[in-house]
């Protein structure tokens, strides 16, 4: 069923039953803005009152729903409510969250680290005890890092490159919050959600909360893996939901069930609604395509959960005139590689947690569900004929033809043999390396993760990842180039930025919105590559 524009779809229309979807919602949370503000919502996102769809949602009232809602009831009908009049009432019955003040700006020549050392400051966001009761803003107990722009939440895989930044920048207070902060959300939720807004509740990111773990246990907290055990076990258990009951062939929310029993997961959004914080965008996107609505918003939420929103990874691959078309967005047919490799890392995680605590048969069943991953995924995910690891058709029983970034994370997290991991480095040189660092993927299609974008997590799993199968050369390559690419933009700006052109390093665009300074993961990922490849070693062209 196609929902038509102004159609408030019931949540409850395009979930299972038993997805509950309405369960994160406890007491103490606001509804999220189309349920708080029904009509209203609508108004103000389908006639694209503001540029950013994003900027009404994280807007807070300044009166009670009841009052606005009536005020709005009496003015709608009018002849003269026109676009402008809906922007002042606005204006007038609600306000931002967050105090007006001037962004950041370093001082020319002002040194990286140092600049990165100040950001962490500015990009620090400290629990509100008296925040506005109707915020979309789910509440957090210690302070966190924002990726800046317009992103001030937490973010959940950002956090785990601010994490690296934040340790070589010797803020260990910040790096250990991180964690609690995310073991607090998934505590309360179940799940980390996207970011720590009402309305990301309904999906999560890609689960790099092992990772953290493991960084806090090996740095700062030998006893990480008992403490944040209850925790392991909620998130695996948010992405293995349905296990117990799904038949073969079928799947159930983030978990596909292949015809020889093999499990395997995928992302997803339990709403097949148009996204809060992009309405009017997904609107349009769906406009576009002959599907039935509801199959286009579930796949734009699905690959929001993925990080990477939007990519030809994710898009029909047909041969015909809509390939690349945000339209032909199919991410819950897909099995990704990143996706299935970071839930090997969480059994294996889940294994050492349980036998540092004492439980050796649970330590044992992860460590088997651990060792059938990695065959799955050396079965499954390995693309023999074109030599490098590539996300899965389920349904088709293929691979995509995609070829891409997430190919990196089974060298980054050790489950490549050193033969593949050898061919994975040969595909990055010749497809996706250029002057300023590692594309995202090999296709022009307009969408902000693929080319000629390159983004700062990609870069550290591939030169990590690298370097850990003894490719050096290629690492350091690599590594050099985006260093460059980063000062060059700063010395041009004196900001560091969301996402690069690695092609050309002019401004990088695409996607659903202009790129964002701050930034926290470029921040994160440069600090650490300052470290490992000292600028006294080489000396970068700055433009």
């Amino acid at each position: 069923m196609a929902c038509a524009p102004g159609f408030a779809l019931d949540e409850k229309a395009c979930v299972k039953p038993q997805a509950n979807l309405m369960a994160p919602l406890v007491a103490h949370v606001t509804l999220p803005p189309n349920l708080l503000w029904g009509e209203l919502f609508h108004a103000i996102q389908e006639r694209h009152i503001y540029p950013d769809s994003k900027i009404f949602v994280d807007l807070v009232p300044r009166e009670l729903p009841e009052t606005i809602l009536s005020e709005y009831t009496r003015l709608k009908d009018q002849p003269n409510f026109d676009d402008a009049a809906l922007h002042a009432f606005v204006d007038a019955y609600f306000q931002s969250e967050v105090p007006p003040g001037e962004a950041y700006r370093a001082a020319s020549g002002c040194d990286i680290e140092a600049h990165i050392d100040t950001l962490w400051t500015v990009l620090t966001r400290h629990p509100q005890p008296d925040a506005p009761p109707l915020t979309s803003r789910l509440h957090l107990r210690y302070p966190y890092l924002i990726p800046g722009g317009r992103f001030d939440e937490i973010y959940y895989w950002d956090s785990y490159f601010i994490m690296l930044g934040l340790e070589e920048s010797n803020r260990h207070d910040l790096a250990c919050n991180l964690v609690h902060n995310l073991a607090h959300l998934i505590r309360e939720y179940g799940h980390v959600p996207n970011g720590n807004r009402t309305y990301y509740l309904t999906r999560s990111q890609p689960p790099m909360f092992s990772s953290m773990v493991q960084r806090l246990a090996e740095r700062h907290d030998r006893d990480a893996y008992r403490r944040f055990l209850p925790e392991l076990e909620k998130e695996y258990a948010y992405w293995m939901d349905g296990e117990d009951t799904l038949p073969r062939g079928q799947a159930h929310r983030r978990l596909v069930r292949l015809d020889d029993g093999t499990l395997l997961n995928r992302y997803w959004d339990d709403l097949c609604i148009p996204r809060q914080e992009s309405h009017h965008e997904d609107m349009g996107t769906a406009a576009e395509s002959q599907r039935p609505h509801m199959d286009v918003w579930r796949n734009l939420r699905a690959a929001t959960e993925s990080g990477w929103d939007y990519s030809s990874r994710w898009l029909a691959e047909n041969g015909n005139d809509d390939d690349n078309a945000l339209h032909t967005i199919r991410t819950v047919d897909i099995l990704p590689v990143d996706l299935n490799t970071l839930l090997h890392h969480l059994e294996k995680t889940l294994a050492k947690a349980h036998q540092s605590n004492g439980n050796t048969e649970q330590a044992q069943s992860y460590r088997d569900r651990a060792q059938a991953r990695y065959q799955a995924i050396q079965q499954i995910f390995w693309d023999g004929e074109r030599g490098h690891f590539a996300d899965y058709l389920w349904a088709e029983g293929t691979p995509t033809r995609s070829v891409n970034g997430a190919m990196v994370f089974p060298l980054y997290y050790g489950i490549a043999t050193p033969h593949q991991a050898e061919q994975v480095a040969r595909v990055l040189e010749r497809d996706l390396l250029q002057p300023g660092g590692l594309a995202a993927t090999n296709q022009e299609s307009g969408q902000q993760w693929d080319a000629p974008n390159g983004w700062a997590p990609l870069q550290w799993i591939a030169i990590s990842g690298l370097r850990d199968y003894v490719e050096h050369d290629l690492a350091r390559t690599i590594a050099e180039r985006w260093v460059t690419t980063n000062l060059q933009r700063y010395s041009l700006e004196n900001k560091l930025l969301e996402k690069y052109d690695v092609y050309t390093n002019q401004h990088a665009s695409g996607g659903e919105y202009p790129a964002q300074d701050g930034f926290g993961w470029t921040n994160g990922v440069l600090r650490k590559l300052l470290t490992l490849y000292p600028r006294d070693g080489w000396v970068p062209e700055i433009a």
